[in-house]
């Protein structure tokens, strides 16, 4: 008999691949961070003597959360400005607080408020774009969240840096000393969008994408304001015409948002294997416009789903996330078959894993991948009876359902206690900025 760390004994096992897949009276065996079997749970406790056993009988456990794009510190910032359109939203409320408020100290706080409300929900990884990003490394390796930190790049200044050279300079220093030898994290160049970073930083952001073998995440096609403002400058180009030129889009590139497309665009999509960022809710509060995923996907480009930032959303949920994503597909396609169930769960998992390079290192439960995955207890009124569990977990299931989650085989949450933040700490944190923005 086998000694490993942890037998997981869960009701229901979702390894999301293959896609549909339901798995009863199933094991997870883990050892060093990594599973090593999916088995009946029978001959698990023939092969494999355990440290420790999990058993959770009314529970589903699927592969963690990937969260495909946020801004993880704007968590202090939830509820600000609400109920206004983008550029208005950004212009005279967000990007005014943030020069008077952000710093390396709000940054850190602001992603431990994140990081304990992303954990709680059953995110293992996220995709970030923020300032003082050596910040979010810090906290993320701290608490044992796995992430994807963008390397921001703005023209304008910020009490980051002071032009986009400083943007890059800074954020070079940062994936060298802060995030390349950390096993959970990676960077990403992050371009904010087109309508604040020059052709110059870009192609120069590309050259050094390609020399790293960084991904480029970037938020595009955001809003009709946005492609129409490019319209009408001398330049007369879509946002995307301009990166297709400069040659930033490709199988490395994240695109965020994308609620206004072409059909040349979205065939684009598939032919260039860019990814998308779907960020459904974000976009509908902001009446931004809404994504055509059910296209998108049928042109295979590979989609994930994100929150934005929690300033925007205003939570970082992506159980209502991949929820509203699905519901959203089928209303703007008029099928209610588009984006069915274990897609859903798809966007939120295994693509995500795909846009951020990691498909084979996590996304799903199989053996030889990290040991990212949560359990959700299903033995709630609100998730009872459990016909499809995958349908249950896709359109029933709340984030307060979530009670375990792991990262590499460390449990970040047990019994929905949080195991690497004092919650307490962080909420009175937060009322100090609370404080101290609200004036």
């Amino acid at each position: 008999m086998q000694t490993i760390d942890l037998l997981v004994f869960p009701r229901w096992l979702i390894p999301i691949e293959p896609d549909g897949l339901v798995l009863e009276d199933h094991a997870l065996a883990v050892d060093a961070g990594r599973i090593v079997d999916v088995l009946p749970a029978d001959f698990a406790r023939q092969t494999y003597a355990a440290r420790d056993v999990v058993t959770l009988p009314e529970h589903a456990v699927m592969p963690g959360m990937v969260n495909g794009h946020t801004h993880s510190a704007m968590a202090l910032m939830r509820g600000i400005a609400d109920d206004l359109p983008l550029m208005d939203w950004l212009n005279n409320h967000i990007w005014p607080a943030e020069g008077q408020h952000v710093s390396r100290a709000y940054c850190v706080d602001g992603v431990r408020l994140a990081a304990a409300e992303m954990i709680r929900g059953g995110t293992t990884c996220f995709n970030d774009m923020y300032f003082f990003p050596d910040a979010t490394a810090e906290v993320a390796a701290a608490v044992g969240l796995r992430a994807m930190i963008g390397l921001l790049v703005i023209d304008f200044p910020t009490a980051w840096a002071s032009d986009a050279e400083d943007y890059l300079r800074k954020g070079l220093d940062v994936y060298e000393n802060a995030i390349r030898r950390q096993p959970l994290l990676r960077a990403a160049f992050a371009p904010h969008a087109p309508y604040t970073v020059s052709d110059g930083p870009l192609l120069k952001i590309r050259e050094l994408a390609n020399e790293l073998g960084l991904p480029i995440h970037m938020h595009v096609h955001e809003t009709a304001d946005e492609v129409n403002q490019a319209l009408a400058s001398p330049d007369a180009r879509r946002p995307w015409d301009r990166l297709k030129a400069l040659d930033l889009l490709g199988p490395d590139f994240i695109a965020v948002h994308m609620t206004q497309l072409t059909d040349d665009e979205i065939a684009d999509c598939g032919r260039l294997g860019v990814s998308i960022a779907h960020c459904p809710e974000s976009n509908l509060k902001l009446a931004s416009g809404m994504a055509p995923i059910a296209k998108l996907i049928a042109a295979g480009a590979n989609v994930m789903v994100g929150t934005d930032g929690a300033a925007s959303n205003n939570d970082l949920d992506m159980f209502s996330e991949l929820r509203t994503a699905a519901i959203l597909a089928k209303g703007v396609s008029g099928d209610p078959r588009a984006v069915p169930a274990a897609t859903a769960l798809r966007l939120a998992t295994l693509n995500g894993a795909k846009a951020l390079g990691l498909d084979a290192e996590i996304g799903s439960l199989v053996a030889g991948k990290s040991a990212d995955f949560i359990a959700v207890n299903l033995a709630h009124v609100s998730t009872t009876p459990v016909y499809d569990v995958i349908s249950t977990l896709a359109y029933a299931v709340g984030r307060d359902q979530v009670t375990d989650v792991y990262v590499a085989g460390r449990a970040l949450l047990r019994d929905q206690r949080l195991m690497t933040l004092d919650e307490a700490a962080v909420r009175a944190k937060a009322a100090e900025w609370r404080a101290k923005i609200k004036g």
